[in-house]
Parts: structure tokens; C-alpha cells; sequence
């Protein structure tokens, strides 16, 4: 099979599609996290924060590694409907078990630990995400690149919820309604996954099942997966611990626009994972490795003038996203700020690299070295610092990830950083910033919320005007290409480029 072949389905739709998503996952908590931040306060969202990070231990236990493994499965064998209707079979199988598993210690764990047991209610309501996250096989719609179903649902039921939550969390008690409601944008659309399935996939029973086949790579990418949460949500869970709901709430809000901002940058690693895993599958390295430059350009960028802009106006994005009981998580936020950067490399060096060329245990060593890391700098800076402590493990955590993964690819000759112009990046960043730093201490009203929000569009819009325009005016490849295909599609221009 050649690369026209594999092609039919456009990659830059499902790149639209996917930023059309990735914006969706913006503008829902842009809409509603300033809204119940004002109304729950920071020991509410807090108290959310906390039940979420461990449910979401107990979600990956009974997730294994099907959701990354899955994606690559079926991609692999997309083309023949009756082995991937077998394949899905078994995955879903095996995910049902382990979910029976998972209740079967959640359920007295949660009646047992004294720390859980004043918020049983949210713990419960909450917990069915671990149900629907096995039944939606969101990994089959992503691996067979159904980006705009996908995309759809998504926005269908987050604007629900978007209703839900303006019409239903009116006070400071109303945190196990939040609760729910997050739950339902995130995990609602599972149910009309599973009823979708007979569209794709053959429902009757098939002969010739093979569990055994699936259970090591499940077991290598359910470590990797151990490893991500414990260093991306230990910090939660700690500072529940060591410190005050209200400490997890202001290390939350800082989190929470990183994240925003995270699933920005890292998309195009998203939608290319099916497809890099099916180059490999075919042997068609130089088409794998041209998809890789191509997003490690893209990614960074994007991820560096995100993160310097959100590092100088850390401040005031937290004014306007949470309010002025959460000034305080203003350092926790500029000291996390640049894993958006770092975890956008090791999202194509790690999953879209490592992963098709089914090196996992690569990734899973990284990720444990990250693991260790956060445990350490959290049990140490944690107690003293609170929310920045934690923002500070879990940076270095990722400095530790990036420096494993990047020794492990050397033998691969991909030349990810081959078209990146590192200096255009930089003078057009150093012009943003000069410009923002001026402007960040001129005053324009005695209202704190206004007075970010005003500086917030005005700087956003000098800061990456400037980095667009000097990008533009020194003709860096991938800005002149992106920008033209905007032209294509608001017709002022007629000659399409493909990216």
C-alpha cells in the first residue's frame, strides 16, 4: 500500500477537527471554571480537585494501557473489519474485568480511609467515570481517525453542560453538583460511543479469540500510564494530604490553564498517532519521519511564545480564570508554565516516536524516572510551599522525562529538529515580550477582574501579533504554509499548498 492510498483519510481535517475539539476543552472550563471559582471558592474546587485525582488512579487501574494501546491495535488493522471487530471484542472484554476489579476495591476504600469519607457522595458519583470511560472505546474511534464524530459529541454534550453548570451550582455547597456536572461533559458521550460501535465494528461473537496476544503490550502501556498519573496527579493527592483543600484549589486553578493550554500544543500528536503507527506498520519510514519534523515544528512553535506569554502574565490569567480568592496560585502557575513546552516534545518523541516503533518501554522508564522525581521534590517542598512546591516537583519532573527520552532516540534518524529556526523563534519571543512588558504595568481601571481581562486581550494581542509578523517577515516555512492555507480557505488566495 503507498502513502496516496493511506491518505484518503485527510490528516488536516482531522487536525481541524482535533483543534476544533481542543478548542471545545478551552472554552468550556474559560466558561465555567471563572463562574464556579466565584461561586465554590477555593475549598470547594479544591475538595473537586482532590476526589478527581483519585478516582483517577483508580480509573487508570481499571483503564490499564487500552486506551494508548488500543489506538495503535486498531489502527494497525483498520482495513479488515472482521480482525479489528476482534480486536475491539477482546480489548473491551479485558476492560470490563478489570473495571469489576477496580469497583471491588474502590468501593471499601472509599468507606474505609478517613480522609475520603466526608465526601462518599462526590466519591460515588464521580467513580462511575471509571464504567464509562471502558465502554466508550474512545481509543477505536481515534484509531480508525473518526475526528469529526468525535469532535461533534464532544461539543454537543460540553455545551450542554455548560447550561447544566450556570443553572445548577448557585452556592458554596454545590461542589458534588460540580462534581457531576464535570463528569458528564467528560464522560456522557461515552454512552453514545458504545451504542455507535455496530457502525463499525461486527457485534456478534467471532471465533478465534486471542486474549494472550494483547496482554503484554496492555501490561507495558498500563505501567507508562502508572507512571504519568502518579507524577501528574501525585501533586494533588499530596497536597490533599499535607496541606488544605484550599492549597489543591489554588494549585488546581494554576494546573487547569496549563492544561488548557497543554492539550493545545500537543494535538497534532493526537491525530498523528494512528497514522505514524500505520507508516511503521507499512515500512514507510520516510513518510514517518517527515510527520514527526513536521509536528516537532509545529509544536514548538506553538509551545514557545504560549508559555514565555503565560509566565509574564501568569498573574493576570489567573485573576480572570478563578478570581481574586486565587491570587495566590499567581507562582505555582509561572513555575509550571514551561512543561507546556516540555511535555509538547515529549509527546512526539515519547508517543508518536517511541511508541509506532514499539519501543513503550522506553517511554515507561522516562516516565518512571519522572515518577520518582515528583515523589521526591514533592515530600520535600510541598510542606513548606504548598501549590508552588508542588508546580516546582512536577517541572523538574519533566526536565528529567525530556533529558531520558532524548538520549533514547539518538539512534534514530529522524532529525526532528532539523527545520526549526531556532533563532527566529527567540528574536520574535525577546520582540513579544519586550513589548508586553511594557504595557503589563500601565493601569486602566481600579477593578482587579477588569483591569486583567483588559490587559490579558490587549497584551495577547501585541505578544503574538509581534511573534506572528516577525515570523512572517523573515518567511519561517511552517507559519508561511499554515498562513496560506488560511488564505485557501477564506478564498483570497487560489494556490493551495499542502501542509
Amino acid at each position: 500500500m503507498d502513502s496516496k492510498d493511506i491518505n484518503k483519510t485527510s490528516v488536516k481535517k482531522n487536525m481541524i477537527m482535533n483543534a476544533i475539539l481542543t478548542m471545545s476543552q478551552f472554552i468550556f472550563p474559560l466558561i465555567t471554571f471563572p463562574y464556579v471559582s466565584r461561586v465554590l471558592f477555593k475549598e470547594g474546587t479544591g475538595r473537586v480537585d482532590f476526589v478527581a485525582s483519585v478516582v483517577t488512579y483508580f480509573s487508570f487501574f481499571a483503564q490499564l494501557g487500552i486506551p494508548m494501546y488500543g489506538i495503535r491495535a486498531c489502527g494497525k488493522v483498520r482495513e479488515d473489519k472482521e480482525e479489528l471487530s476482534r480486536v475491539v471484542h477482546e480489548l473491551l472484554i479485558i476492560n470490563l474485568i478489570t473495571c469489576l476489579i477496580t469497583y471491588a476495591v474502590y468501593i471499601p476504600v472509599i468507606a474505609i480511609v478517613p480522609r475520603f469519607q466526608k465526601d462518599i457522595p462526590l466519591f460515588i458519583i464521580m467513580g462511575s467515570t471509571i464504567l464509562l470511560s471502558a465502554i466508550g472505546v474512545e481509543w477505536l474511534y481515534r484509531g480508525l481517525e473518526k475526528y469529526q464524530y468525535i469532535t461533534i459529541r464532544s461539543l454537543i454534550f460540553k455545551a450542554i453542560a455548560v447550561v447544566a453548570m450556570l443553572l445548577m451550582v448557585k452556592t458554596r455547597d454545590d461542589y458534588v453538583i460540580y462534581g457531576a456536572i464535570t463528569i458528564f461533559a467528560a464522560s456522557a458521550s461515552n454512552v453514545l460511543n458504545f451504542i455507535n460501535l455496530r457502525k463499525y465494528v461486527i457485534l456478534k461473537p467471532l471465533k478465534g479469540y486471542n486474549f494472550r496476544r494483547h496482554i503484554k503490550m496492555i501490561l507495558t502501556f498500563f505501567a507508562m500510564s502508572i507512571a504519568t498519573v502518579i507524577y501528574t496527579n501525585l501533586d494533588k493527592v499530596m497536597l490533599g494530604f499535607m496541606k488544605e483543600d484550599a492549597d489543591v484549589g489554588l494549585y488546581g486553578a494554576a494546573v487547569k490553564l496549563k492544561n488548557i493550554l497543554l492539550a493545545v500544543v500537543t494535538s497534532a500528536s493526537t491525530v498523528l498517532l494512528p497514522r505514524a503507527s500505520l507508516y511503521v506498520e507499512k515500512g514507510m519510514t520516510d513518510e514517518f519521519h517527515r510527520i514527526l519534523r513536521k509536528t516537532m515544528h509545529f509544536i514548538v512553535l506553538l509551545a514557545v511564545p504560549v508559555t514565555v506569554y503565560f509566565i509574564l502574565y501568569a498573574k493576570e490569567g489567573i485573576l480572570f480564570l478563578s478570581g481574586d480568592d486565587y491570587r495566590d496560585a499567581a507562582p505555582a502557575m509561572m513555575i509550571i508554565m514551561p512543561t507546556v513546552f516540555l511535555i509538547g516534545i515529549t509527546n512526539v518523541t515519547g508517543i508518536q516516536m517511541l511508541v509506532p516503533l514499539g519501543r513503550e518501554k522506553q517511554v515507561l522508564y522516562s516516565e518512571i524516572v519522572g515518577a520518582v522525581i515528583d515523589l521526591m521534590l514533592n515530600a520535600i517542598f510541598i510542606p513548606k510551599f504548598g501549590a508552588a512546591g508542588a508546580a516546582f516537583g512536577t517541572f523538574i519532573a519533566e526536565i528529567g522525562v525530556l533529558i531520558y527520552q532524548l538520549y533514547v532516540i539518538r539512534d534514530i534518524p529522524a532529525k526532528l529538529f532539523h527545520e526549526i529556526k531556532w533563532i527566529h523563534s527567540v528574536v520574535s519571543v525577546l520582540i513579544g515580550s519586550a513589548l508586553c512588558i511594557v504595557f503589563k504595568f500601565l493601569h486602566f481601571s481600579d477593578k482587579v477582574e477588569l483591569d486583567s481581562f483588559i490587559k490579558l486581550a490587549i497584551s495577547a494581542v501585541l505578544f503574538f501579533g509581534a511573534y506572528y509578523i516577525y515570523l512572517l517577515a523573515v518567511k519561517e516555512p511552517l507559519v508561511g504554509e499554515i498562513t496560506e492555507q488560511v488564505l485557501v480557505k477564506l478564498h483570497l488566495k487560489k494556490n493551495k499548498v499542502d501542509i
